[in-house]
């Protein structure tokens, strides 16, 4: 009797990276956890980009360069933002399209408003782009002696999730993980972004030399009350997974516009034919 040939199913190739740089404890917290579940690159800012949201380099030349820094995975540093990185490893690294991009652990919230401007999150809206699932994960502790024992967990479970089911087509998650002890995470729940913002003032100093300078200040405010959303969730002890898309297109406000606004008194463009 002929024997079936048996195939062998090749490993998840997972894309790991951050913005908080490769030395952070978050990145290799999440190397790790990925480890467990295929084949991981990292590539990754060579110095912290918190805060760089969609950035790209354009103006300078790049720098990568391999670094040996978590055992026998794989990984480079880059000169440039978290959107760089996961643009150079799609095109200069990997052998392949990646199964799933993760970037983080994030140390410090990017719920809510948060995301706009999060680099964390814009690297992995950035792989959503090239058509590949993407996770954000962000641990709502800035320290870099936080425990991620939660956040590790958390981590490897929605990323095997993901791996095994996939993501709607153009859609990436943003996770957070509550600054709480295991005894009392509650779990994780789906959710919406919620209404805040940060109300900002700018602190007005003054240089040794005397010149003036600006320090950004302000306070996170939350002005929605609904139970479905991440700051919801993360303040009752849960972790937020918020689907996110990099459609920015209001599409509830298109019928609003065509039927109330008059647009026929513009000049139309005509074309003289010679």
């Amino acid at each position: 009797m002929r024997r079936k040939k048996v195939t062998q199913r090749r490993k998840p190739l997972i894309l790991v990276t951050n913005d908080d740089g490769i030395t952070a404890p978050g990145i290799r917290a999440l190397a790790e956890e990925m480890h467990q579940l295929g084949e991981v690159v990292v590539v990754a800012p060579d110095s912290p980009q918190s805060g760089m949201g969609h950035a790209i380099t354009i103006a300078s030349p790049l720098r990568l360069e391999p670094v040996d820094l978590f055992g026998n995975i794989e990984a480079y540093q880059c000169s440039g933002t978290p959107v760089d990185c996961v643009k150079l490893a799609v095109d200069k690294i990997l052998p392949r399209k990646p199964d799933l991009c993760v970037s983080g652990i994030n140390h410090g919230t990017n719920s809510s408003i948060n995301v706009i401007y999060s680099g964390t999150i814009s690297a992995a809206m950035e792989a959503a782009i090239e058509g590949i699932p993407a996770i954000g994960f962000s641990h709502l502790d800035y320290s870099f002696q936080a425990d991620l024992t939660l956040a590790r967990r958390v981590a490897y479970l929605l990323a095997k999730q993901v791996l095994q089911h996939g993501l709607p087509e153009h859609i990436l998650l943003n996770v957070n993980i509550p600054n709480v002890p295991l005894s009392r995470f509650q779990g994780i729940r789906i959710c919406r972004q919620a209404v805040a913002r940060w109300e900002e003032e700018f602190a007005e100093r003054i240089d040794p030399r005397g010149k003036k300078y600006y320090w950004l200040t302000g306070r996170f405010v939350n002005y929605d009350p609904g139970d479905d959303t991440d700051e919801w969730a993360l303040q009752h002890g849960y972790a937020s997974v918020v689907p996110v898309q990099y459609d920015l297109t209001a599409h509830h406000a298109i019928a609003y516009l065509a039927s109330n606004w008059k647009l026929d008194g513009l000049p139309k463009t005509t074309r003289t034919t010679q």
